[in-house]
């Protein structure tokens, strides 16, 4: 008898992928006993209202080099080659049809959490999906009443640590060791992304 596979979909724009993004894949991995992450890199993500630093491509290559090594983890451009902005719930029908019968997990913070009513359709992505959420600010306000029993809460500690702050201190020349994977800060530094915080990279 074949064992249903259990995907979860990380997604986020990973500008850059960091070290936190890893550990909550991995907690993901161990508490919803899945066989799969999937980060699936986003475009142009609907709720964010500036563009993002690096380039698709590089942030795609990115994760890949974040991920490689971990059978476990995979980099998705499923966003990345459709056409619009990336909803999550457009997303979630896309791993349906790429995965039939298998059962998805939906890896997002507390923050994501709080803010689901606002995303498109969130009554579907709970009836397809269980959410797995990393703790973040605000875990002191209750989510919307609808999602009870939709959730669990990740084992995983609260971080500072942020996409925002690397791109900083790359831009300030300051290190990143140990906050990025070493095949992360080496994209970084060959290809000079970040290295003027300011740069805004013109919408695709």
């Amino acid at each position: 008898m074949n064992k249903t596979p259990r995907i979860g979909i990380f997604g986020g724009t990973f500008d850059p992928v960091h070290n936190a993004h890893l550990r909550i894949a991995r907690a993901a991995l161990d508490a919803g006993k899945l066989d799969l992450v999937y980060f699936v890199v986003a475009a142009r993500p609907p709720h964010k209202q500036t563009v993002t630093h690096a380039s698709p491509e590089d942030r795609l290559a990115m994760v890949r080099a974040a991920v490689e090594g971990d059978p476990r983890l995979h980099a998705s451009d499923v966003e990345l080659v459709r056409e619009g902005y990336s909803y999550t719930v457009d997303t979630i029908q896309e791993f349906q049809r790429r995965h039939p019968g298998a059962e998805l997990f939906l890896i997002i913070g507390y923050d994501s959490l709080l803010d689901l009513p606002r995303w498109r359709r969130p009554d579907h992505i709970v009836e397809c999906c269980r959410l797995l959420v990393a703790p973040r600010p605000r875990m002191n306000e209750p989510p919307a009443p609808e999602f009870e029993g939709a959730y669990q809460i990740l084992p995983f500690q609260e971080t500072d640590l942020s996409s925002t702050e690397i791109r900083r201190r790359v831009a300030a020349g300051e290190p990143i060791e140990g906050l990025v994977p070493p095949a992360v800060e080496r994209i970084i530094r060959e290809k000079g992304i970040y290295q003027d915080a300011n740069r805004r990279q013109p919408p695709r």
